[in-house]
């Protein structure tokens, strides 16, 4: 099992991974089908199903979508352009597709929100068309996006293509156990032997400028979130609090009797930052959602500015710890909300945190294990019930808290000698099993939870 921490750590747009850049990365995807296609379309139809459905509007789907059909993609996201384009798609009921020249498409018409059953392969899944000038298709395609901004077709799916099947790497671990082993056996630690892993499939160059893009991008956007207030958009009026609160802590710093606890504050205020940012829409690294993406960022950040210590040139180290925590997440378990409930998004990545603090203060390969595992039992069965399907409310101060859980995880896990009763295998099976379980109005369907019982929403 192999996930590079560049596919895992991915820049792109928010409010959701998922619901936003998937199906603009799905939309992308079709029309390089179409291109290659030895048809002439005339237009171009779509219908989402299941959470894509329920909670579209609130997470952008629906202009992720024909952005994504107009050639827009996460990575390089234009918010000017984005809009431009969308008053020209409405005023003309056409899109000019690249390299497929103009496509009849009308944004009321011609993308349906099916309320009906999900279809059969995830919780997250559309269905992109083109038409020929009667009308009738001539080219169909059903896409899934299963989280963290990956997407496949429903054939991929059932061949079990979400399953890595490229050339062998030096430490192939698809469990903790198996993990704890390796390190074990070789000397190396997690980072080490995720390093080799991504160098034997990517290159050494590659992956450092990767890194350095991930945290570039991480960090700007804690700084952005930092500097800006008003009001989120959405409908519900939430305000941004992130700047306020900064400037409140930057006040009391040096002050004598400071609680110890304001730490806290700190580690919220960041992740806060980085989630109003990709509830505005702004640019985001799935961490390993954008639901989730305020959490990892926060602990580096808080680690990097108020731990005795820390160096930014161990940031590889922290980040190659989390992803490999990631990847056994999404390979045993899932990182949707759609799919698992929040344990999936918040829980995981409070998980990867824990375990990539853990390891730049020294940690054992055990002692990161326990640490993850901590961050993510104390996570389960966290409901997914994003208030008008907008991902701000409870999802901006969940990172916070997720944060939290993070250090304190960390911090237990380094107190011990790395033996605890419950393994990370058990604790990602058990979060499996319960997002199974879980009724499906509480998995990003804003159907159940805060979602129906907050006043004049």
């Amino acid at each position: 099992m192999f996930l590079s921490v560049l596919d895992l750590f991915k820049v792109g747009v928010g409010p959701s991974s998922s619901h936003t850049m998937g199906p603009m990365v799905a939309a992308a995807r079709f029309l390089d089908a179409l291109r290659a296609a030895p048809f002439t379309a005339h237009g171009l139809r779509g219908s989402l199903h299941g959470s894509l459905a329920f909670t579209g509007v609130g997470h952008a789907t629906d202009r992720a979508t024909i952005l994504g059909l107009a050639g827009f993609s996460p990575d390089s996201y234009d918010a000017d352009a984005a809009e431009d384009t969308l008053a020209q798609i409405r005023a003309t009921a056409r899109i000019e597709a690249p390299g497929l020249g103009p496509l009849h498409f009308d944004p009321e018409t011609d993308l349906v929100f099916d309320y009906g059953p999900a279809l059969p392969g995830h919780a997250n899944g559309m269905i992109l068309m083109a038409t020929d000038a009667q009308g009738d298709v001539i080219l169909r395609e059903t896409y899934y996006s299963i989280g963290g901004g990956f997407v496949m077709t429903g054939a991929e799916l059932a061949a079990g293509k979400d399953t890595d099947d490229g050339p062998p790497v030096p430490y192939p671990f698809k469990s903790a156990a198996e993990m704890l082993a390796m390190a074990a056996s070789s000397g190396k630690t997690v980072a080490q032997m995720k390093r080799a892993n991504e160098v034997s499939r990517i290159g050494a160059d590659r992956l450092d400028r990767g890194i350095a893009r991930i945290w570039e991008v991480m960090n700007d956007c804690i700084e952005r979130g930092l500097a800006h207030d008003g009001t989120l958009p959405g409908g519900l009026n939430v305000r941004r609090r992130a700047k306020a609160i900064h400037e409140k802590l930057l006040a009391e710093r040096g002050m004598n009797l400071t609680a110890p606890h304001v730490i806290n504050d700190w580690m919220s205020t960041y992740a806060m930052a980085v989630n109003e940012e990709n509830a505005a829409g702004g640019q985001v690294v799935t961490a390993p959602t954008n639901g989730a993406a305020g959490v990892v960022p926060a602990v580096i950040r808080y680690w990097l500015d108020h731990v005795p210590g820390a160096s930014a040139a161990r940031l590889d180290e922290f980040l190659l710890t989390a992803a490999a925590i990631g990847g056994l997440v999404k390979y045993n378990a899932s990182i949707s909300g759609a799919e698992a409930g929040c344990q999936a998004e918040v829980g995981s990545a409070s998980a990867m945190a824990a375990a990539g603090l853990c390891a730049v203060l020294g940690g054992t390969p055990e002692q990161i294990e326990n640490a993850a595992e901590i961050a993510l039992e104390h996570h389960l069965g966290m409901t997914c019930d994003p208030v008008k399907g907008l991902v701000q409310v409870p999802c901006i101060e969940r990172n916070g808290l997720g944060a939290i859980k993070a250090v304190s995880a960390a911090s237990l896990a380094l107190r011990g000698d790395g033996q605890h009763f419950v393994p990370l295998d058990a604790a990602i099976e058990t979060m499996r099993q319960v997002g199974a379980d879980m009724h499906e109005k509480y998995k990003e369907t804003s159907l159940g939870g805060l979602a129906v019982n907050i006043p004049n929403c």
